[in-house]
């Protein structure tokens, strides 16, 4: 049965009692819908390479860690990385963040480690005019797409629309100085473990 079948019904069956309970029980119906939505997907029959998830605190099912194994035969292999997903209250309707806790160095990662990628930007047009509104956030990425995609920007940074410029215009134009702030960063995430 739809979570929202279920709320009427239930609406319906309590329609007599004290408001608070009935507003306490159809909140847990939409934490538990969301949960289901969540953990009811292909990630947990079939986990895919690369990377591990699971929720930073089993009481709150909006905040996950992430930890992203650097592509082969990229700068990054060899790293373990660490991030927090946050997926907002309105998820799927909205995208979550993605912030790296590890040390990264990419053209893509803000300083903060805030993760920029087209399908982590709300749905609409871009008002910059980077991107169009079709690589933008749509409810149908899942968290393994947003995985594929982190990984896939480790194996080719975008340097034409940088979050970090800084790290964009060593890539560009030191990239001896890149691969060995990159390489720093890849032995401290091993360190980590």
């Amino acid at each position: 049965m739809a979570s929202s079948q279920a709320i009427l019904l239930l609406q319906k069956q309590l329609k007599g009692t004290h408001k608070s309970i009935l507003l306490t029980v159809l909140f847990l119906i939409a934490l538990i819908s969301k949960f289901c939505f969540f953990f009811d997907s292909d990630l947990c029959k079939h986990p895919v390479d690369g990377f591990s998830a699971g929720l930073v605190d089993e009481k709150n099912i909006f905040e996950w860690n992430v930890t992203i194994i650097g592509p082969p035969d990229t700068l990054y292999e060899g790293g373990f990385f660490n991030a927090i997903m946050s997926f907002p209250q309105n998820y799927p309707n909205s995208p979550p963040t993605v912030r790296f806790t590890s040390d990264m160095w990419h053209p893509n990662v803000y300083s903060d480690g805030r993760v920029c990628i087209s399908i982590l930007h709300p749905p609409g047009d871009d008002p910059s005019g980077y991107e169009l509104a079709s690589e933008r956030w749509t409810p149908v990425h899942t968290v393994e797409s947003i995985m594929l995609s982190i990984i896939s920007m480790l194996s080719g940074p975008n340097d034409e629309s940088p979050a970090n410029v800084e790290a964009a215009k060593e890539w560009r134009e030191k990239r001896d100085e890149f691969k060995k702030k990159v390489s720093r960063c890849v032995r401290k995430s091993q360190e980590m473990l």
